[in-house]
């Protein structure tokens, strides 16, 4: 057996999340299959984060054992053509030691959430931004989102369904930029808690209205309690953008 990674880029607008699911497709279902096809082999891909329905990827790092005699640079090709017309692509495919995983192995994750801030209807980038039409203050967002920076009990900010056995994350980064009429906020932790990210960044929009306080974030973080969220943000502004792994 070789155990492959897989860098994977994919539009989540048409899968059920990244997991395979029993009542509609996944990006991990769409993987599979076409391993199968390349290869003839049943296999389970193993990924480094599990994305919701309608949530995309830069570069999400997976990984899959095959038995049979492949390179990874033919792997690679033989993927692409059998993942078309899906909008997933593998980026990159090496070999990695059978103890690499691309989930226990990673010790960080990055993502980026898109804020459309503009009136005018989105044409090209639907489904790949939240539009909010009314303007906001993404310097206030930010020294808002600082406090939400380090080693809390997010409860607030964790989905009712979230299997993680504790609330507790660090969160190394979470910046808000502005550039044009898009905002970007970027994440940067460990690990998340399920909907983490979509629920700071619901809450860090309505700072930005002007509707909560900057200092409400604090206090719905030291509440710990879901119902004090203000906002969960949709999915379709969010991406995975990298896992980082030990160096070799």
């Amino acid at each position: 057996m070789t155990r492959f990674a897989l860098t994977l880029e994919f539009d989540g607008t048409p899968f059920f999340g990244f997991q395979r699911q029993s009542n509609g497709p996944s990006v991990q279902q769409a993987i599979e299959k076409a391993i199968f096809a390349t290869t003839a082999e049943a296999v389970t891909l193993h990924a480094a984060g599990r994305t919701d329905a309608g949530v995309h990827a830069l570069a999400m790092q997976a990984h899959v054992d095959i038995a049979k005699d492949i390179e990874a640079f033919r792997l690679m090709e033989a993927l692409n053509h059998y993942l078309r017309p899906d909008p997933v692509a593998v980026l990159d495919c090496q070999v990695k030691p059978d103890d690499w995983h691309a989930r226990y192995s990673c010790i960080g994750r990055e993502y980026r959430y898109r804020i459309a801030n503009r009136r005018a209807p989105l044409t090209l980038d639907a489904s790949r931004a939240w539009q909010l039409a009314q303007p906001l203050d993404a310097d206030l967002m930010h020294r808002a989102a600082q406090s939400l920076v380090g080693h809390h009990d997010f409860t607030t900010f964790r989905s009712v369904h979230c299997q993680s056995v504790s609330p507790v994350k660090t969160l190394d980064r979470l910046d808000v930029v502005r550039s044009g009429e898009e905002i970007f906020i970027h994440a940067a932790a460990r690990s998340f808690l399920h909907h983490q990210v979509r629920s700071m960044v619901g809450c860090l929009a309505l700072v930005g209205m002007g509707r909560w306080r900057g200092e409400q974030i604090a206090e719905a973080l030291a509440a710990r309690d879901r119902t004090t969220l203000g906002l969960n943000a949709p999915s379709e502004g969010l991406y995975f953008v990298r896992a980082l792994y030990p160096a070799a």
